[in-house]
């Protein structure tokens, strides 16, 4: 690794990539062959500050490049460490930080109880994060039962506080360091367990700001999957802390994998990527022509597995459950259980396996043991709660070795599913992909029900790191020789697509740090000031990895730069300013279509028939043909199949037949589609689009058949729009914004006249005349490309960095926080700003303001409950939302607050959209459900006194679980908003959010963890 002006790094020569301690083999020096195996499983790099001197002793330490340990050891294991374990263990005996990327089930965990063993051993405290509370659950267990002085502080629970080792969620490590705890003072070590989820989008800040706030005499141990940029990460550290950081990177996995494909509908399971890592080119050719229109009779005539094919034969059938049953029965034939089926929905997960009733995996002394095992866990509960169907209908279930695992259960009954697991009780799992995080429970076979999930903003194919993350399940260490996994799909999905997924590298930790009022007025409220809000942000991954990148931007410039030197052309003035009326009339261009589209505008005109034309970002679909409009909301566009998504949509989407590259299925779904590359002949296919991504409406209607979904029907339309641009070849004939549709707005009017002014100087201009053929064009195209790219870098390079981005948005936050009163025009925090310090489960500047301004002062401590749990994210019902009175003002008086407050954001020059702030603030889906549990002696129409558990949950759709989660977490904030009352001095509303919070603690709601 290079030396740089910050940064000294090394790393081990090529071979070996690491040098094997004394102590695996002291009687002889290892062969060359089993170092390059040891180069294979482990590579280890160093972080190092400029002028670093290491102190320790070499013979028992090593060096910094080669760290070695031969001293006594915290903890004794009862298997051999494989090399990475090693290595990790001798940087933690030298008191240096770490980070460990590895495999699922690589065996992380042991560095991290090593970590704990040595501050034990030295007589300090460690503290050890994870990303969830029942992750910081299930590790409390597992090290109490090693270590015993082990705490647990999660929020909403608390254990032994002052235990020597502290598991926590990292929120808790947050507000320890913005509190300035003494308990920091003692610690050592801090452990970050799943480091990854610094990418996560809403909470991967939390990290960044633990990591910049932690002394830096405290020393870090960070756990990840592997990750392609361990590197980068470490150098981070060693920046921010000054201090080496050492990264042990390994992509071995102890147990090999073997990746089969299912083809839904097809003949049986294919191998596609072997022990080996060696792709099966021509089995996955055969899978393809699984999804043709004919298919042989015969297939699936045999039986087991034909090792010279690869491929296991089953019968084919077109339903998606008994595709699954017939799999996990011919899993549970062949003795390949236990098997852990993902599936990324809750409801689907239920589905499948309520539908193996017919599969049964355990023995009669089985089934003893997991009836006993449940029958203790529920015992804790009131006999009500023994009642609920949920938890009646699961132990039949669970006695055949089937269990369910997904957030939406229960807790009780998601623990007992864990335990059981645990225990080899349970052979066939079925789990969303959060059962692939945390502790280390692996099966022998993982199957993949479907290849694509839902993110939140489309449906899409699994990344390499998902994948990664949840094939790392298969294979147990030491009992299976490979690990298998079954991946099922149900239409031709691209090589290189699928390669990248199964064979991709890992993803890149990535930061996603934001700036938030909790953390702007918690860094001004600290009376040492030792960070400030831009400390924060000149130190964050994100400033880091931005910074790291100008050197590869100087590198691009001089490519570009040598590119336009040999590009054909005219002089640099004629073509800058020939460019520049392109670029202004393309901009003018967008400003006027974004007019036009206005659903008041546009909707009149898209009659079936019309042509317009489409293009989405850098593609441009040419001329479509209008079938139908709909309207649908924003966040349902990515369940469709195939479609053309627009940012900031108005929800219209305008069904259009565009000329498609072929290779669709027959229902017309693909991932994405795309227009027909140069020579292909390609199809007509109708393909949601939405409004934004019409550029242009043509004077052109055409009659269309009132069936299109005959190929014949859509070739018939496609050879009418070629026939079109054959007639027209200056282009088609466009709606007259003006003169057509009537668009008489003054300031639309000049920007139209804006437009004509620039083309005629645009086509009187020597260049456009200049042009003989369509070759020259593209040459000066590209040569206008290439300088736009240029002076695009440069501008980058000579702005401030990131840097002034984020200033100037902590001006502008500043700002907010001044007009909503939490500073003054100093920047000293005000009363209700140390109310806000205190707040960071929900929103707080809405919610102090509701402090502020009485809205909590006119309701009793019910209402108050239900109000606050519409600050607490979770699930969202599909349900309509029907309040009592009660609760109907106060949600009208919380939406008016949120949408001043997104207004005074928005005039302080924050981009934000009202309206999504609101819907994304307010989340009243489970009110009437809290304020019911909450009132629980009072008699309503709908419940009888006394309200249980079964009755509430009648109430809504969302999950059990879910709404058990929320609970826990509005408990949580409940008590943060009687530490800001009391911080603020207002007895009063303090004790009706104690009172809340009370009303709350009951039943099954906040039932103990089977863990503790």
């Amino acid at each position: 690794m290079e030396e740089s002006p910050t940064l000294g790094k090394r790393k081990l020569p090529d071979d070996p990539e690491i040098k094997p301690q004394p102590s695996q083999e002291p009687e002889k020096p290892e062969s060359a062959s089993k170092r390059r195996n040891l180069a294979r499983t482990c590579v280890h790099e160093v972080a190092i500050p400029t002028d670093y001197t290491a102190s320790e002793d070499e013979s028992t330490h090593g060096t910094l490049s080669n760290p070695i340990y031969n001293g006594e050891m915290a903890k004794k294991y009862p298997f051999k460490l494989d090399p990475f374990q090693q290595v990790s263990i001798a940087c933690l005996e030298r008191h240096e930080s770490v980070l460990v990327s590895a495999h699922t089930s690589a065996g992380k965990t042991a560095v991290a109880e090593y970590a704990v063993a040595m501050s034990f051993r030295d007589k300090q405290r460690v503290i050890y994060t994870s990303p969830l509370k029942a992750l910081s659950n299930q590790k409390y267990r597992e090290l109490n039962h090693e270590f015993s002085d082990v705490g647990l502080m999660t929020g909403d629970v608390t254990v032994s506080p002052n235990a020597s080792c502290l598991v926590m969620t990292t929120e808790v490590l947050r507000g320890m360091l913005y509190t300035g705890s003494e308990v920091l003072k003692e610690v050592a070590w801090v452990i970050f367990d799943e480091i990854h989820y610094m990418k996560d989008r809403e909470r991967g800040v939390v990290w960044e700001e633990s990591i910049i706030f932690l002394p830096q005499e405290i020393k870090m141990v960070f756990l990840s999957a592997t990750m392609s940029n361990a590197t980068e990460f470490a150098e981070w550290i060693c920046n921010v802390h000054k201090q080496p950081c050492h990264v042990v990177y390994t992509d071995f996995r102890p147990t090999p994998l073997q990746h089969y494909v299912f083809p839904m509908g097809g003949s049986g399971l294919y191998l596609v990527v072997d022990e080996n890592e060696q792709f099966k080119e021509d089995n996955f050719m055969k899978i393809q022509e699984t999804f043709t229109k004919h298919k042989k009779p015969g297939d699936g005539n045999k039986s087991g597995i034909d090792k010279a094919s690869g491929r296991i034969a089953k019968s084919g059938s077109a339903s998606g459950v008994s595709d699954i049953y017939k799999i996990v029965k011919m899993i549970m034939e062949r003795r390949f259980q236990p098997v852990i089926i993902f599936s990324f929905s809750r409801r689907e997960c239920e589905q499948h396996a309520m539908s193996m009733s017919k599969l049964d995996f355990n023995n009669k002394d089985e089934k003893d043991n997991v009836e006993h095992i449940f029958r203790n866990a529920v015992i804790t509960l009131k006999e009500e709660d023994r009642n609920l169907p949920a938890i009646e209908l699961m132990l039949p279930l669970l006695q055949r070795g089937i269990a369910v695992h997904h957030s939406g259960l229960l807790p009780i009954i998601k623990e007992s599913v864990e335990l059981l697991f645990q225990e080899g009780l349970i052979k066939a799992l079925f789990a969303t992909e959060t059962f692939a995080m945390g502790l280390n429970m692996p099966a022998k076979t993982v199957v993949f029900t479907s290849v694509k999930k839902w993110d939140g903003d489309s449906r899409r194919y699994i990344g390499s790191g998902e994948y990664i993350q949840m094939s790392g399940r298969a294979g147990r260490r030491g009992k299976d020789e490979r690990g298998i996994c079954i991946i099922m799909i149900y239409e031709r999905i691209d090589m290189n697509t699928f390669k990248d997924m199964v064979l991709g590298k890992p993803a890149p930790l990535v930061s996603t740090f934001r700036l938030s009022y909790y953390s702007i007025l918690n860094l001004m409220s600290r009376a040492e000031g030792q960070f400030t809000a831009e400390h924060v942000i000149s130190n964050s991954f994100h400033q880091f990895q931005y910074e790291k990148a100008l050197p590869d931007i100087g590198q691009r410039i001089s490519k570009l730069e040598k590119e336009a030197a040999v590009l054909d052309g005219s002089g640099e003035a004629e073509l800058a300013e020939y460019d520049k009326l392109r670029l202004d009339i393309a901009q003018l261009e967008k400003r006027m279509v974004s007019e036009i589209t206005r659903p008041e505008r546009v909707l009149y005109f898209l009659l079936p028939g019309r042509l317009v034309k489409v293009r989405d970002g850098g593609t441009d679909w040419g001329w479509g043909v209008v079938v139908n409009v709909v309207k649908k909301p924003a966040a349902a566009l990515g369940t469709l199949p195939s479609a053309l998504a627009s940012v900031g949509s108005s929800g219209y989407i305008v069904d259009t037949l565009l000329h498609c590259s072929p290779g669709l299925n027959e229902n017309g779904s693909r991932p994405k589609p795309c227009p027909p590359r140069p020579g292909e002949k390609g199809e007509m296919h109708v393909v949601p689009v939405q409004l934004p991504l019409i550029c242009a409406l043509s004077t052109i209607r055409i009659s269309i058949p009132s069936d299109i979904r005959p190929a014949e029907a859509r070739q018939s339309i496609l050879l009418a729009v070629q026939e079109l641009g054959t007639r027209f070849p200056q282009g088609l004939p466009k709606l007259n914004p003006i003169k057509d549709m009537g668009i008489e707005d003054p300031e639309f009017v000049e920007l139209v006249n804006q437009i004509v002014e620039l083309e005629q100087k645009l086509f009187a201009h020597p260049l456009h005349k200049s042009f003989k053929n369509e070759q020259q064009f593209k040459c000066f195209q590209r040569k206008a490309e290439v300088h736009h790219e240029i002076q695009q870098l440069k501008s980058k390079m000579i702005r401030d960095s990131q840097l002034q981005k984020f200033r100037d948005e902590l001006k502008n936050r500043a700002r907010v926080l001044k007009r909503l009163g939490h500073i003054d025009s100093d920047g000293v925090v005000q009363l209700k700003g140390r109310a806000a310090c205190l707040i960071d489960t929900g929103d707080e500047l809405l919610v102090t303001e509701l402090m502020f301004n009485g809205t909590f002062n006119d309701l009793d401590h019910h209402q108050v409950t239900a109000l606050a749990s519409c600050f607490v994210p979770g699930d969202k019902s599909n349900e309509e939302i029907h309040l009592r009175t009660e609760l109907a003002k106060p949600l009208q008086q919380l939406k008016d607050t949120a949408r001043r407050i997104a207004k005074i954001q928005r005039e302080c020059k924050l981009e934000i959209n009202v309206d999504e702030y609101v819907e994304s603030t307010v989340r009243p889906y489970l009110m009437d459900v809290i304020y019911c549990w909450s009132r629980v002696s009072v008699a309503f129409i709908l419940l009888s006194p006394g309200a249980t558990f079964a009755e509430i949950i009648g109430m809504t759709d969302i999950f059990e679980g879910s709404i058990i989660r929320l609970a826990r977490r509005l408990d949580e904030f409940l008590n943060q908003l009687r530490g800001a009352a009391h911080a603020v001095g207002e007895a009063d509303l303090e004790n009706k959010f104690a009172a809340g919070s009370e009303s709350l603690r009951r039943g099954i709601m906040f039932a103990n963890s089977l863990y503790m």
